[in-house]
């Protein structure tokens, strides 16, 4: 399987897999859908041009893979009522780290 769709398959299972592992059967649906909501953090992919190029990595290109935008989500962690939303965001901006990572590594 391509790097680039297991990366996409990775932001769906790690938010799952986090639901399922740490929530109570009757909050894990909306643990994970909060979760999944983080995924709005890509709309600034939008900005780029081309809006997608597979050997780009997002990590300092994109406003909101930037540090400044990160100490943001790390803030967004106190309040309770952001905390899910927060570490969605930290999960995604982890997993497009590794999938930085992998690029340079990896090939």
């Amino acid at each position: 399987m391509p790097r680039s769709e297991i990366h996409i398959l990775l932001h769906v299972l790690v938010p799952l897999a986090v639901a399922w592992l740490f929530f109570p059967n009757n909050q894990r649906t909306k643990a994970f859908l909060i979760l999944m909501l983080a995924l709005v953090i890509d709309l600034d992919h939008l900005l780029a041009t081309p809006i997608y190029a597979p050997n780009r990595c997002s990590i300092g290109f994109h406003p909101l893979h930037t540090l400044p935008a990160m100490v943001g989500y790390v803030i967004l962690l106190a309040p309770a009522k952001t905390r899910l939303f927060a570490l969605g965001l930290l999960i995604h901006i982890g997993l497009d780290l590794i999938d930085c990572a992998w690029m340079r590594w990896l090939g």
